[in-house]
């Protein structure tokens, strides 16, 4: 994924990170009670990854793990997301593993 070809909803930062950003949807994601209109991801280490891997051994949790990491939720808060909210975030997570 290029930034080109980035969805609308996805910003890439100059410090690398990456804003998911839920303001199209109808329903915004709530994390701790609070509606969130944006999340901000920061751009993993491949120590993230490995850690993320080696402490679970089922890959869609690795995934939340790191996730969570990511943009400094707890994994509850990620497991809270609603699909199409947790899709955008997989996306994000996908942007920085491609050239």
């Amino acid at each position: 994924m290029s930034e080109g070809t980035l969805p609308e909803w996805l910003t890439e930062e100059d410090d690398g990170s990456v804003t998911v950003s839920f303001k199209d949807m109808k329903r915004k994601p709530e994390i701790d009670g609070t509606e969130v209109s944006e999340l901000r991801m920061r751009e993993p280490s491949v120590m993230d990854q490995l850690a993320q891997e080696k402490k679970h051994r089922n890959k869609g949790d690795a995934e939340i793990a790191l996730i969570a990491n990511l943009t400094e939720q707890s994994p509850d808060a990620i497991q809270g997301l609603k699909m199409k909210q947790y899709n955008r975030c997989a996306v994000a997570l996908a942007f920085f593993q491609s050239d």
